[in-house]
């Protein structure tokens, strides 16, 4: 809200806001809800929906920017985002409603990177997708599970957070800078919160990286537990691996062999509880889920006796 000004046009995305714009300055309100008229000197434009009215909007305003537009895959836009150092390229990693000042404010031939999960694809006039992966460029070094040494670009990048499992999509991010000519610098990756390892106990308390020998690793990405599956057979086939699954997801993999479905918190802390493993792939959660009160730990009463 502090952003309004005088002369703005002012999309009432929360209606409480409509009054603090009015007082700002703004000269136009578009609102998609009943709303009393509270200056007659400024325009009030009903629309049936606030977000198809923003989209239509927004898409004239990018098609006068001419930017050129990339596609690309959950787990990229996620990559991008924390090695980019260029200006002139905006990942789009949120919803619509947070990246209007984004948008709004395009510079002239900017490149856009997005993913359509997330921003509807009907917002731009040209949308091309990442090039696919022809000849690989990452030299992998050293490896476990969860963290990569590897050398690209005759740069050597030491024990990143970074698993194996991210390495295609993370070079497909680096081709894409490479040929719109972005640059970038690879630092300390952080946790995308896809394949997310969480080191924990029998009680489910969670440990410093690589401080147990229990691990749940959560994915909320459907779509992605297949090759992950995959991944942890190849890459970890001496582990003992336990997979849980939400009932209405099972019928969709062909593995049989310890797999566990699930309806609730409840019955994943139960099926963690009770089977011995060294990794739990748990499919379309987060770790937030440990602070869900069936993994905390019952406090017992000391005994009299």
């Amino acid at each position: 809200m502090h952003k309004v000004k005088r002369g703005d046009l002012f999309v009432a995305l929360n209606h409480n806001d409509i009054e603090t714009a009015v007082l700002n300055g703004a000269y136009g309100i578009l609102f998609d809800k009943p709303t009393q008229i509270s200056d007659q000197e400024i325009a009030w434009i009903k629309v049936d929906c606030i977000d198809k009215a923003l989209l239509r909007l927004l898409r004239f305003r990018i098609m006068e920017k001419s930017p050129q537009v990339y596609s690309c895959d959950s787990i990229s836009i996620k990559l991008a985002p924390q090695i980019i150092t260029s200006n002139n390229l905006i990942v789009l990693n949120k919803n619509l409603r947070e990246h209007i000042q984004d948008l709004y404010n395009l510079e002239k031939e900017s490149i856009i990177l997005f993913n359509d999960e997330q921003i509807d694809p009907s917002l731009f006039i040209d949308v091309k997708a990442l090039s696919k992966i022809t000849k690989s460029s990452i030299t992998i070094v050293e490896q476990t599970l969860f963290e990569t040494s590897f050398i690209y670009d005759d740069t050597y990048y030491e024990r990143q957070l970074l698993s194996p499992f991210f390495m295609p999509y993370l070079e497909s991010v680096l081709q894409f800078f490479k040929q719109v000519d972005v640059k970038y610098q690879m630092r300390d990756f952080k946790p995308i919160k896809h394949f997310q390892p969480v080191f924990t106990n029998v009680h489910f308390q969670v440990k410093e990286f690589g401080q147990s020998d229990k691990v749940l690793i959560f994915e909320s990405d459907f779509k992605l537990i297949k090759k992950q599956i995959e991944f942890l057979d190849a890459k970890a086939n001496w582990a003992k691996i336990i997979y849980l699954i939400p009932s209405s997801r099972i019928e969709e993999l062909d593995i049989i062999e310890n797999i566990f479905a699930y309806d609730s918190a409840w019955d994943i802390m139960q099926t963690l509880k009770n089977e011995k493993f060294h990794f739990a792939l748990i499919a379309e959660q987060d770790a937030e889920i440990l602070n869900a009160d069936v993994f905390s730990p019952k406090i017992e009463q000391p005994s009299l006796f």
